[in-house]
């Protein structure tokens, strides 16, 4: 396959998945906007895929954006070929959680914080005409991931300004932006101000989770022969429950993390029943909701619980 082939046959994909979410982004149905930018194909869709299920299970719009193409997250192929392989993965892995996905054509490991960058992330944001916009910390520990967070909360007013890529028109409201939760603590660990539980979907997070064959299956970028036949089992089954056990430790962690967050959003009982969690944390940029735009943008709670 030539470097042209490829490309054409990425953009091919990027395109199809693009028109599809067309009718999503022009809906007005008063239901949820929510719009997720990871940095690579699989960062959304691991951070956030819990609460896209519920979303999306609920009737509310979710688009999950790979702010790169993923061309160099393996250990052993690179390039149009792994990008269009993560593509068809994260396409995948849309069609199991209900949600929209679009890939950007942006080499791995070279996302800089540019004008033009910030014009095409404010360019989604207002398409999507979105409530709600996750993306990782700027502080986290991949440069692709501290630059989509930079560019997200640069986009974070100018996506209300009129005149800022006049091609789209302006959100007449701000969204509100949150994000995703890491370990760092310089200059400021993630303080969450809402957790939810997956306890009820982590089956279908799991089953999203196992389309992106390439990175839980094979190791990613830092994997090797030793991983792939590690993490292969026996068959299909078998590699799937050691993926569930994974994933059942990563977000059993959070929600033990975050238990005090867990307990105020469900109450005392509820909170310290939950087994797995996804939190996120509000950005000082854009607009500041109080709790009960929270329990809004987040229609997972029982009423009664406080």
């Amino acid at each position: 396959m030539t470097r042209l082939t490829t490309l054409l046959l990425f953009l091919a994909l990027c395109f199809q998945f693009r028109a599809t979410a067309s009718a999503d982004e022009k809906a007005d149905d008063g239901k949820l906007r929510i719009i997720a930018f990871g940095a690579h194909p699989d960062d959304a869709e691991f951070q956030m895929g819990g609460a896209a299920i519920k979303w999306a299970k609920l009737g509310h719009h979710v688009k999950l954006v790979s702010v790169t193409n993923g061309d160099l997250g393996h250990w052993e192929i690179s390039g149009g070929p792994l990008a269009i392989r993560r593509t068809q993965e994260v396409q995948e892995a849309a069609r199991r959680m209900g949600t929209a996905v679009e890939v950007l054509d942006i080499h791995d490991g070279e996302l800089m914080p540019t004008l033009e960058n910030r014009r095409t992330i404010a360019r989604l944001i207002r398409e999507w005409d979105a409530d709600l916009v996750l993306s990782h910390r700027p502080n986290d520990y991949h440069p692709d991931h501290r630059y989509t967070g930079i560019l997200v909360q640069d986009a974070a007013f100018m996506v209300s300004v009129p005149f800022f890529v006049p091609d789209t028109k302006p959100l007449k409201k701000n969204p509100v932006f949150m994000y995703y939760p890491d370990r760092f603590k310089k200059p400021y660990a993630f303080e969450p101000d809402i957790a939810i539980s997956l306890d009820d979907v982590f089956d279908e997070k799991v089953n999203a989770v196992d389309a992106l064959v390439s990175q839980v299956y094979e190791g990613g970028a830092l994997g090797s022969e030793e991983t792939l036949i590690q993490r292969k089992a026996a068959d299909s089954v078998a590699r799937k429950e050691i993926l569930r056990q994974s994933w059942s430790r990563r977000n059993g962690r959070i929600a033990d993390l975050y238990r005090d967050t867990l307990i105020e959003w469900y109450g005392q009982e509820a909170g310290k029943a939950v087994k797995h969690a996804e939190a996120y944390e509000i950005c000082e940029y854009g607009h500041q909701p109080s709790k009960a735009e929270l329990r809004e943008l987040f229609p997972f709670f029982d009423k009664t619980a406080k």
